[in-house]
């Protein structure tokens, strides 16, 4: 199914895709919060936009080539906390291996006015 065609949004909201984080990954509009960027960033790699992945990373972390790893099927994401900067979270997925869980504690800047991923933690790592 493409993007456009996804009645509900990847990121959990119940909003159509292309009202939700479509319109950001088209460029239409701006995350206006840490915690809409990393949702709208769960929702880039459950549609595959490498791209908009891409663009929303800080240029300090990013890495110079972004592959998305097509085997694994985002199906639901859980925010456990979030703050001004940062967003703590669970994105499940199904892989040829079986299921599994990401957890991250992401951390977020606004630079030029628009909100960044930087980079994350998973918990229980140093």
């Amino acid at each position: 199914m493409t993007a456009s065609l996804r009645p509900t949004c990847p990121c959990g909201s119940g909003e159509p895709y292309d009202a939700c984080c479509g319109r950001l990954h088209r460029g239409a509009a701006q995350a206006e919060t840490a915690e809409e960027l990393m949702r709208s960033r769960y929702a880039a790699f459950a549609v595959g936009d490498a791209a908009y992945l891409w663009r929303t990373w800080h240029p300090r972390t990013r890495p110079d080539d972004l592959e998305l790893d097509t085997s694994r099927t985002w199906t639901g994401l859980r925010v456990l906390g979030s703050g001004e900067d940062w967003v703590q979270f669970v994105a499940s997925y199904d892989s040829p291996a079986g299921p599994g869980e990401q957890s991250e504690r992401s951390r977020f800047e606004r630079r030029a006015g628009r909100w960044v991923y930087v980079d994350g933690e998973t918990p229980g790592s140093d």
